[in-house]
């Protein structure tokens, strides 16, 4: 049995630093365009944090009809799977609706329910997301004095 690989901390000189992700893509893909052997290029975010936006109120209005969209989902897939293994004289698009029905109805109510067992704790809904504070962009040291020479042409048409 082979071992796994462990994650490798990156290497190589540092040819240029960005306040967004953005901007150090933006400064890799002119090196593409110019030409510039990218494969010893790595883009590092430095200074990691998680940000959480919150999106709006928590209600159970909301909680049931998030609950009744995923459910919706759910039985629609178990209604699909239903026709494959119906006798043939049965008619699939009933049997699929009828899934999403109950899908919505079951999904409602355990929105519902989970929704009530937080006591009232989080009553709010958020998108997480991990973002770094800068991004290096990393060159291996045989083409990294190209690399900023190219990056400061870049730097320079704004």
């Amino acid at each position: 049995m082979s071992q796994p690989t462990l994650p490798l901390p990156p290497t190589g000189l540092p040819v240029g630093s960005y306040g967004t992700y953005a901007e150090a893509q933006r400064a890799v893909d002119f090196l593409s365009d110019e030409k510039f052997p990218v494969e010893g290029v790595t883009i590092v975010g430095s200074d990691l944090q998680m940000v959480e936006r919150v999106t709006g109120r928590l209600t159970y209005g909301r909680a049931a009809a998030a609950g009744a969209a995923s459910g919706i989902w759910f039985g629609f897939l178990v209604g699909l799977l239903l026709t494959l293994f119906a006798d043939a004289d049965t008619n699939g698009f009933a049997v699929i609706l009828l899934g999403a029905v109950w899908g919505a109805l079951f999904g409602a109510v355990f929105g519902l329910v989970g929704y009530a067992a937080t006591g009232g704790r989080r009553d709010f809904t958020s998108l997480s997301q991990i973002v770094a504070r800068r991004y290096d962009v990393l060159c291996d040291s045989r083409t990294a004095e190209q690399a900023r020479e190219l990056l400061a042409r870049l730097s320079l048409r704004g």
